[in-house]
């Protein structure tokens, strides 16, 4: 197979959703960086002499030895396959996924452990896109970072697994986490909306499962939200899909990366902040579940809650259609 057919073949084009809502992002941060120069400036400069207050936590699990042998899938069937930022054959996505019974457990069973894997030991941490292997030396990574594990996990154990990304607008508490800085804000209210989040699907008796795998439970008793379980969409419990934005793909595809590198360049000491800001909520929902008990602390929660999002205006622009 050539590499320009494998690029097309495996999704590596961003799809025209995809293509639209990069274009949409790029203008808005665009018009952020004209109308606000000297602060973009002053931003660059303080960049130089920027002192991190961010430090990794420790990862909450040890990773397995991969050892010769170790049984996984090699198919090159669509779904099961490698795909960009996300190697299923890499040897700690194989050790892993033995250790969490693959071949030994069933396909739900073993799509359920990846999921609360990933969900509970896995922190979220902003950064640009990299390798599965890269996210599970280090434990922390974006939805997206987060996601291709789950993926991975999922395709070595022969179970399809896919990607499912949106636009969205997010509860109130989770906006104020993430809004840190009065540039990511203007840049939020061009947009009217978050750019993307995702989630994973693994194909199991014979249906597409949704899982998504970013919100650990501490997160989530944070921000007074229930603790999503396998199979339970965050759409309409902590997100709210800008419509025409769904994409379910089989990669991550070319161009993600760019506006985090730039963002991670240019503004350094912001994405310091959200991981900082991501943090505080982690230790501040573990204090909630310390106290209640994560299941007592659920069951009580579904009873009362009712998802509250900022209302979002879409501006039509000729060239950024939604379909």
């Amino acid at each position: 197979m050539t590499k320009l057919r494998e690029i097309k073949e495996r999704g590596y084009i961003p799809p025209k959703t995809m293509r639209n809502l990069l274009i949409a992002g790029s203008l808005a941060i665009g018009k952020v960086f004209i109308t606000n120069i000297s602060d973009i400036r002053k931003l660059t400069k303080n960049s130089q002499n920027f002192k991190p207050q961010y430090v990794r936590p420790p990862r909450r699990y040890e990773l397995p030895k991969y050892r010769e042998g170790m049984k996984y899938c090699d198919s090159d069937e669509k779904y099961l396959r490698p795909t960009l930022y996300c190697n299923p054959r890499a040897p700690e996505v194989i050790a892993l996924a033995n250790e969490l019974g693959a071949f030994k457990k069933s396909d739900r069973e073993f799509a359920e452990a990846a999921f609360e894997f990933c969900k509970r030991k896995l922190t979220l941490e902003m950064l640009p896109l990299d390798s599965v292997e890269n996210t599970l030396r280090r434990g922390t990574g974006t939805c997206l970072h987060e996601i291709s594990v789950f993926v991975a996990l999922c395709r070595a154990a022969g179970i399809k697994a896919r990607y499912k990304l949106y636009s969205l607008t997010v509860i109130e508490a989770w906006e104020d986490t993430l809004v840190v800085d009065p540039l990511i804000k203007k840049w939020s209210d061009a947009m009217g909306y978050f750019m993307l989040h995702g989630e994973g699907e693994a194909y199991v008796d014979g249906k597409w499962v949704v899982c998504d795998v970013g919100p650990t439970p501490e997160r989530q008793a944070a921000s007074g939200i229930p603790i999503t379980r396998f199979g339970e969409d965050s759409i309409g419990v902590w997100t709210s899909a800008i419509p025409g934005t769904i994409m379910r793909l089989e990669s991550l595809p070319y161009g993600l990366n760019a506006m985090m590198k730039l963002v991670y360049k240019i503004a350094p000491a912001t994405v310091d902040k959200v991981n900082v800001s991501i943090l505080n909520m982690i230790e501040k929902g573990k204090k909630i579940l310390e106290d209640k008990g994560e299941e007592n602390y659920d069951r009580e929660i579904r009873k009362t809650y009712k998802p509250k999002f900022p209302e979002t205006m879409l501006k039509k622009r000729q060239e950024i259609v939604f379909e």
